[in-house]
């Protein structure tokens, strides 16, 4: 039970938090010597971030299911942002999967993640809403999102700095982000799920404690993300993330 609960805490602070889930969850097991979630555990968990998301953005999802022009307008521009993430991940799933082997490698990209959180800073923030933004730039922070494949790279950190250079607020362009993380959770989730089907492996019960944890979790992560944007920005976060990159390629 201790170990769902130490994963589900892990998968549903930094599904959210600028900081790579799947950086974490490739350099916390290299550097603990130790293994890392099984297949059943992992599917399980993004469920549990999936709800995380699901619940706190109802109001919008809500919105959505009405399916009016405002309604249809975003759930295009998901769709859109959709795109890169889909086709780059089935382009290159073999070379993806290659790099969570490589321990030293996800270090370095989340280093970069770091960087690149940094340079939000030398932004001028814009007040585009996510009701404002079009075609070009949903798919652009697609295309951010779509990095975020690369284990180290963060998929929050990814889109939100996308947006925030293509204009929007801080809070609007961390909503749009969430918003469109929605389908790649649920796949990624999904697809887990198929393949603890086809090899017949089990799904213990003490899972189910940390999927509770990871849903938990994530909602507070979203929550305490908003603040801290609206204060701080993403800096802390890209210190954090050059930090714990370059103290992780130093011992493994």
């Amino acid at each position: 039970m201790l170990n769902a609960i130490f994963w589900g805490l892990i998968q549903g602070l930094t599904e959210f938090l600028p900081i790579s889930s799947s950086g974490h969850l490739v350099l916390i097991p290299a550097l603990l010597d130790r293994e890392g979630p099984d297949l059943a555990t992992s599917a399980m968990l993004h469920l549990g971030t999936l709800v995380a998301v699901l619940v706190y953005y109802r109001s919008d999802i809500a919105k959505m299911a009405k399916f009016d022009r405002p309604a249809r307008r975003m759930i295009t521009l998901i769709l859109i942002g959709t795109i890169p993430a889909v086709v780059l991940g089935l382009a290159f799933e073999d070379k993806i999967e290659e790099l969570v082997g490589e321990p030293r490698t996800v270090a370095f990209m989340l280093i970069v993640t770091g960087v690149i959180l940094l340079a939000t800073g030398l932004l001028r923030p814009g007040d585009k809403k996510s009701e404002d933004i079009g075609p070009l730039d949903g798919f652009l922070i697609g295309l951010a999102q779509a990095s975020a494949l690369i284990p180290g790279i963060s998929r929050s950190g990814m889109t939100i700095s996308a947006g925030l250079a293509r204009g929007m607020g801080k809070v609007e362009a961390a909503r749009f982000a969430f918003l469109l993380g929605i389908p790649v959770i649920a796949g990624a989730g999904g697809l887990e799920v198929v393949d603890v089907i086809t090899s017949g492996a089990s799904i213990p019960s003490t899972v189910w404690v940390g999927v509770v944890v990871a849903g938990v979790s994530g909602y507070f992560a979203i929550a305490v993300l908003l603040r801290l944007l609206t204060r701080v920005g993403l800096g802390p976060f890209g210190i954090y993330c050059v930090a714990a990159g370059t103290i992780s390629a130093f011992l493994l």
